[in-house]
């Protein structure tokens, strides 16, 4: 249990403490940053967006002012709580032949898992500090979630444009409380890619620039098939990898996730029945076992009849 000499007023008190209530809620890590404007990637975004690199994602066009400025949602915010949460694990699906499901996907949804922690922890800073106004998110806000980690030191933005620990890599889900608490900001981490083009050259789609931290969405298989709702272009018909439901490559390629280690959730664990599966259990698979197989999962999102298409998509490769 955390203990030091209790001064609500000390920003390194604050800080500590609920870096320390964060660990014992299973966080990763957890950083803070200034609830502010986000001036560069701001800039970055709009360039990104006026591409139009974020294929049919439409709802990545609205409330840009929000998304670039944490401070506004939140009356009087001023810091971010950057959370991150391992999500990595050593099993893998048995039939090396079988339609592929991106590790993230593998348990309970994310989404409700962290929200309950998220709520944990703003519940015991405001009984510690009082009268405080925060707001949780998990993916489910217009927020700059990977920059925001960046600013609060979590990791830095690899050439994949995911976010990247050097001691713990990429296998993690990200979260954050906007607060109107002043807390001791943490400092940016440098980038540590070097020269490493792996994530580049493995990529079958080429969705990643040729010089790395751009990604285009339309090519990426995880929003092929996964945010695509029409029908995945001819043109990557073969290029697929076998993945019917997100993807890893990336992240498998990536010389910082030798550092990954084991989650600890129960509530990420896969059911034997996933791993278990074969090539023709899932070509087969009917609306039945896909409402059983992944009740509470994220595979939930893209619905039997996504997954079909992308099992067809498969098929026809």
């Amino acid at each position: 249990m955390f203990i030091m000499m209790k001064n609500t007023n000390s920003l390194q008190y604050r800080s500590r403490f609920i870096k320390a209530l964060a660990k014992e809620l299973g966080f990763t890590d957890i950083g803070f940053s200034k609830a502010s404007f986000m001036e560069e990637e701001a800039r970055n975004l709009e360039t990104w967006l006026n591409q139009n690199r974020q294929g049919n994602m439409d709802y990545l066009n609205n409330h840009f002012d929000l998304r670039v400025d944490p401070s506004k949602l939140v009356p009087g915010a001023k810091s971010v709580i950057s959370l991150s949460y391992n999500y990595y694990t050593e099993k893998t699906q048995q039939d090396h032949h079988a339609p592929k499901i991106s590790q993230y996907a593998y348990g309970k949804d994310y989404h409700k898992v962290i929200k309950k922690k998220l709520k944990k922890l703003l519940s015991s800073i405001q009984e510690e500090f009082g009268d405080i106004h925060g707001r949780c998110f998990v993916d489910s806000a217009p927020l700059l979630e990977r920059d925001l980690a960046k600013r609060a030191g979590l990791g830095w933005t690899g050439k994949n444009t995911l976010l990247i620990n050097k001691k713990k890599g990429s296998y993690f889900f990200l979260a954050e409380i906007v607060l109107d608490l002043e807390l001791e900001q943490d400092q940016s981490t440098e980038d540590h890619c070097g020269t490493c083009t792996k994530c580049i050259d493995a990529c079958p789609t080429e969705a990643i620039d040729e010089g790395g931290y751009i990604l285009d969405a339309r090519k990426c298989i995880s929003y092929l098939t996964i945010e695509l709702k029409d029908e995945i272009p001819n043109e990557f018909q073969g290029k697929m990898e076998n993945w019917m439901f997100g993807c890893d490559i990336c992240q498998q390629v990536c010389p910082w996730n030798r550092f990954s280690s084991p989650h600890s959730e129960p509530k990420f664990e896969p059911k034997d029945e996933l791993l278990e599966k074969s090539k023709k259990e899932w070509l087969e698979i009917t609306n039945e076992v896909f409402d059983i197989l992944f009740e509470g999962s994220p595979v939930k999102r893209t619905k039997f009849e996504g997954l079909k298409r992308n099992l067809e998509f498969l098929r026809k490769n």
